[in-house]
């Protein structure tokens, strides 16, 4: 967890981005470190937490993280959360909360919110286009032989 801490603290007097870290243990052993470059590299989805888990899945050579731990300055955003859901570490820790990040500007509250409400009430529209082609893509999958479950 202090390197996770560090890092939020260093890379953002660098000017990355944010004060958020993250770090990915495996066997006791950091094999990827993450912090928020989102500023710096015009990039909404770097986060800590998913550069962490790109760092690590490429170290590791596999798009899960079963056997890792996850250690992040601060209590995961939406986005993060979900990639942390995908990825299947064993364990998250955290160090801030999501209302210490709202206090300075950092505030997902809405995001959570939204998430409640049914797609129409959403504030970002959403429409449904050309369901029936878009599923093809779908029946192709359940009968490709060399796909990857995941």
């Amino acid at each position: 967890m202090r390197e996770a801490i560090r890092l939020s603290i260093e890379r953002m007097k660098e000017g990355k981005g944010g004060p958020f870290g993250a770090v990915i243990v495996k066997d006791g052993q950091i094999i990827a470190r993450g912090f928020n470059n989102v500023t710096s590299s015009n990039d909404p989805t770097a986060h800590a937490e998913v550069d962490a888990i790109r760092k690590a899945c490429q170290a590791l050579g596999t798009f899960q993280l079963t056997g890792c731990e996850l250690y992040t300055s601060c209590e995961p955003c939406p986005m993060c959360l979900g990639a942390i859901y995908w990825a299947r570490p064993d364990r998250v820790y955290y160090g801030n909360t999501k209302a210490d990040a709202a206090a300075i500007g950092f505030d997902d509250a809405f995001i959570y919110e939204e998430l409640e409400l049914p797609l129409h009430a959403r504030s970002l529209p959403m429409e449904q286009l050309l369901h029936e082609e878009a599923l093809e893509g779908f029946k192709e999958w359940e009968k490709h032989e060399g796909r990857t479950e995941y």
